[in-house]
């Protein structure tokens, strides 16, 4: 029997900003990038179902620190949605449940239906989801026919606009916030509107803080790893990318060390409260903190990083 290719696996600190290509998991995608770039550890912010495109941050080393961040962060999407066809998914891969006429409808009855499902809202999850109940996904259960009570619970839509309708099929603009199903909010537009509907295509365009972001896909990633390891290094990000919609403060040596030992420190006045990035003044990226109301530290990450550049590559180990 042929034994696996070894694989070089090394400790790599970074973020990929993906294109999700469509008929993949998450998981799948990051395990293909994680293994052209041989990185030794790996996460991804925020599963997209197989359906959607899209924008995937996906963390490498110690940027995996971040990846609770980041799953956290306001998002936008493009997506598309029938009327008048509800599917037991909510959308187009799941089997159809029921069917009925589309009535007339226009732009500012549409509109009325949007507006419910904006501001901080209270969301049902669809029963196929990846949410846990008793150790269990919920999709495993449904895959078993089973049925579960799933609770309400709250989400933000900030944006939720019609871009174009073309017959039955509907093209909307959603911004919202982390837990957010973009499929049950087609499944209860269609539902206030008398008709049912689903959700037939998802791209996710941006993740703050990459709100234009220069995405790569799988295709590219293959191509750098086959010309040149500087190539593949030239599409990592450094981790201090997702940090930057936070203020940035440089410490003095003084300062430096006492967050290294876990220590808090008082820092000046004038840095609003809140969380902020402390830098080494050497460069290196130290911690993600939390300063409070008299500007004292707490440390929220810390990264264990070399100077100049969080960046890094250390010597590679040998694993199967």
């Amino acid at each position: 029997m042929k034994r696996s290719e070894r694989v070089k696996w090394r400790d790599l600190h970074g973020i990929v900003l993906l294109d999700k290509p469509m008929g993949v998991t998450s998981s799948q995608a990051l395990q293909s990038v994680r293994r052209l770039f041989r990185a030794a550890k790996g996460g991804h912010t925020g599963a997209l179902d197989p359906l959607a495109t899209g924008l995937l941050p996906l963390c490498f080393g110690e940027a995996t620190k971040l990846a609770s961040s980041l799953l956290g962060s306001r998002k936008a999407y493009l997506a598309e949605c029938r009327l008048g066809i509800t599917t037991d998914t909510a959308d187009r891969e799941g089997e159809v449940v029921r069917q009925r006429p589309v009535p007339p409808l226009d732009d500012a009855m549409i509109e009325t239906a949007l507006a419910k499902l904006r501001g901080r809202i209270l969301q049902v999850p669809p029963m196929y989801s990846a949410l846990k109940r008793d150790g269990e996904r919920l999709y495993a259960k449904a895959r078993r026919g089973e049925t579960v009570e799933v609770a309400p619970r709250e989400v933000d839509v900030h944006q939720l606009t019609l871009l174009s309708r073309v017959g039955d099929t509907l093209q909307l603009l959603v911004e919202c916030g982390s837990g957010t199903y973009v499929r049950s909010l087609a499944a209860d537009l269609g539902e206030d509107l008398g008709c049912g509907a689903h959700l037939t295509a998802l791209r996710r365009t941006w993740v703050e803080p990459f709100r234009e972001p220069h995405m790569v896909t799988l295709e590219q990633v293959q191509q750098a790893a086959e010309k040149s390891d500087d190539a593949l290094l030239s599409l990592l990000l450094p981790i201090s990318a997702g940090l930057s919609d936070i203020p940035a403060v440089q410490l003095d040596e003084t300062q430096s060390m006492a967050i290294a030992r876990g220590q808090p420190i008082q820092l000046a006045a004038s840095l609003p409260a809140g969380r902020c990035a402390a830098f080494a003044n050497d460069g290196a990226l130290l911690a993600l903190l939390e300063l409070d109301a008299q500007r004292q530290t707490r440390i929220l990450r810390g990264f264990n990083l070399p100077s100049d550049d969080d960046l890094c590559l250390k010597p590679a180990s040998l694993l199967l």
